[in-house]
């Protein structure tokens, strides 16, 4: 499941699922057919930062790196000129850059590079040269933000360990007491100087028992405004956060946004007179909401601005006297205007796709972003945000193998209960009319996640084309309580795990089986997180699949909210604590049904998941075993709710298509045949 907030990150799954390509295999990949070693070779732009002039962009790439002994990744930034003269890797080396952010006069480009010990802002000129360190935050630097002028960056590091925590690790004493001892990130600023100056100022800016999550420079580089929550934890980082200013030659910190849930993101307007900012409306709302607000930058009563298409967006930043947000609609994503006078929102960008890692030029005239779609890769573009025309600047994929793909396409359907239902169906390599063919149900996270017209070639914990070359049709549907419908559409399964989404998620199957596409005999599921709970409570309440896949699954909702890192999602979604409400959390854990399970089901999990703790995987694979359900675990090592390392991510896909073809009677069975049934 889940989201670690609710307004600043995505669901951690939906990350997982896209996870970049690698610079070195272990073997040669084969080229003529889709292979997880071919889909490593393609690799994630994650970040792109348009020059002040808009003349050149800055990309990050990321790509995997393994040999013999390596399974990593590493990112490292690249600079493309707008007018298509030049595309130059600026950074290189066994460590990653990432962050790039131009100085306001587009001269030099500082990022955050790990070629120190710690995490530091380095700083190159835009005609390239040597970079060099402009911070040397004992603990490393987070996040940072040039100032207007130009003369200092802000960055926020975690408060270091105190020299009594030290001592006791030393010393083998270091009980961790669950709650004390704290460490907060905070604020702080120094002097951009050249790199032979020794002497830059390093001014901390807040201190206190509160925890900073984002900020921004006022225009005239006198205050910074932050977002901040009460605590470090992640549970904590959904339900409160708060807006204040502090001098940025430090001073008393000055509340501006107290209110109960979570205020968030603030930016301010070009003539510094508002500051927009996210929030949930003076109330927590765990599953999830993002409305835009501005308030005066001297204080008062903030103003609610037009809705969103999905109400839970991502501010960019202001074009004028409008807010940008970047957020999902339907199975696209999009940059919505919010005007500040109160107007109805529109959409900027235009067509199918993503357009995500959204930047723009001093005055918003222009934007880059990355575009893919479900049969290409993402590539940067530019476009005007007067005008939206997309015009493609980077070649990243341009050799890289893309053998014939299964196609994907759009479906609609309707729930037993009226409502509407998307899903994303891709067939099988070569699929002509008339076949029938193995069918993957698989089902996202979240629940509040979405299955959107990203790159199906590329990689992720579900590799679809792999799925697809195997022979198999994979149906991506988008059941109640998913993302980019709406704030209804995304409460929609609130005390309804299992039930109205699982008959969302059938509906789907029917259709693919009415029309022809889907034998009926030869049906599959799997999920990851939310998607693996879907699966653990399908097996008990159906048959019809011939064999299952739980990733990270939590099939017992009780021992689930006592032991997960964000137990205020799961109890938002099941409209109260367990022990008021046992009944309904025993009635949606697939664990009290198990004994239903007949279905084959194969159980995967992180051996180091505290989103979803790997004992609910396990609990119910000891729970099929004992009933002679087939089944077997595998456990990831250092794998926290999904795998982080690309030879990890590369066993996934294989393991589980090895799976259903066993149980599905297929012929590739002899060759992969699952050892612990």
């Amino acid at each position: 499941m889940i989201k670690p907030s609710c307004t600043a990150l995505l669901v951690l799954v939906l990350t997982l699922l896209s996870v970049a390509g690698p610079a070195t295999a272990t073997a040669p990949a084969d080229t003529t057919a889709w292979t997880p070693e071919l889909a490593m070779q393609y690799p994630a732009i994650t970040e792109t930062a348009m020059a002040p002039d808009g003349a050149h962009v800055a990309y990050v790439v990321r790509k995997a790196v393994m040999d013999e002994t390596t399974s990593t990744y590493r990112q490292q930034i690249h600079v493309v000129a707008r007018d298509g003269s030049s595309d130059v890797q600026f950074t290189r080396g066994d460590h990653s850059n990432y962050s790039p952010q131009w100085s306001p006069d587009g001269s030099r480009l500082a990022f955050i590079s790990t070629r120190t010990e710690r995490p530091q802002v380095h700083l190159i000129r835009r005609d390239g040269g040597e970079a060099y360190p402009v911070t040397a935050a004992e603990e490393g630097v987070n996040s940072f933000a040039w100032a207007p002028d130009g003369q200092q960056i802000a960055y926020t590091m975690t408060d270091p360990k105190s020299e009594a925590q030290e001592q006791r690790e030393r010393e083998k004493r270091d009980v961790n007491v669950v709650g004390e001892a704290y460490r907060y990130n905070h604020l702080y600023v120094t002097d951009v100087a050249e790199a032979d100056d020794e002497d830059r100022r390093v001014q901390r800016l807040t201190a206190g028992n509160f925890h900073i999550r984002t900020f921004d420079w006022a225009p005239d580089a006198s205050t910074l405004a932050f977002a901040h929550q009460p605590t470090p934890d992640i549970n904590d980082g959904f339900l409160q956060a708060d807006i204040s200013t502090v001098p940025a030659d430090s001073g008393a910190v000055t509340p501006l946004v107290e209110q109960p849930g979570v205020d968030d993101t603030p930016h301010f307007s070009p003539d510094g007179q508002q500051i927009a900012f996210s929030s949930q409306g003076g109330q927590a709302e765990p599953i999830g909401l993002s409305d835009v607000y501005v308030i005066p930058t001297a204080g008062g009563t903030p103003e609610q601005l037009a809705d969103t298409p999905n109400r839970d967006g991502s501010l960019l930043g202001w074009m004028g006297t409008t807010v940008l947000v970047a957020e999902p609609v339907g199975t696209s994503s999009h940059v919505i205007a919010v005007p500040a006078d109160g107007s109805p929102a529109r959409q900027l960008t235009l067509g199918d796709g993503l357009h995500n890692a959204v930047s723009l030029d001093a005055d918003a005239a222009h934007m880059a972003f990355t575009y893919e779609n479900s049969d290409t890769p993402p590539e940067v573009f530019v476009a005007s945000t007067d005008a939206f025309a997309k015009e493609a600047l980077t070649t990243q994929h341009a050799d890289v193998p893309q053998p014939p793909m299964g196609r994907t396409e759009l479906l609609t359907w309707t729930a037993p209960d009226g409502l509407a239902i998307e899903g994303l169906l891709t067939y099988p390599v070569g699929y002509e009319d008339g076949d029938q063919v193995p069918l993957v149900l698989s089902v996202h996270g979240g629940p509040a996640g979405v299955y959107n017209r990203s790159f199906t070639g590329g990689p992720g914990i579900y590799m679809t084309q792999v799925f697809a070359q195997a022979g198999y049709a994979v149906l991506r549907p988008n059941p109640r309580g998913s993302t980019g419908y709406g704030k209804d559409f995304r409460y929609a399964n609130v005390e309804d795990w299992g039930f109205g989404d699982y008959e969302d998620l059938m509906a789907g199957v029917d259709l693919a089986v009415d029309r022809g596409i889907a034998h009926p005999d030869s049906l599959a599921l799997m999920g990851w997180s939310y998607g693996g709970y879907m699966t653990s409570y399908a097996v008990t309440k159906t048959d019809r699949f011939q064999a299952a896949s739980m990733g990270a699954g939590l099939p017992n909702l009780i021992s689930m909210v006592g032991t997960t890192d964000i137990p205020d999602y799961l109890v938002a979604h099941m409209g109260g604590e367990f022990w008021d409400r046992y009944d309904t959390y025993e009635r949606h854990s697939a664990i009290y049904q198990v004994a239903n399970v007949t279905t084959p089901t194969q159980v995967l999990h992180g051996a180091e998941d505290d989103r979803v703790p790997t004992r609910q995987g396990q609990e119910f694979y000891r729970a099929l075993k004992r009933r002679d359900v087939p089944t077997e675990l595998a456990l990831y090592p250092r794998t926290p709710h999904g795998p982080r390392e690309p030879k990890l991510l590369m066993d996934v896909t294989p393991r589980i298509i090895a799976w259903f073809d066993h149980h599905l009677g297929r012929p590739s069975a002899a060759d992969a045949t699952p050892d612990d049934e």
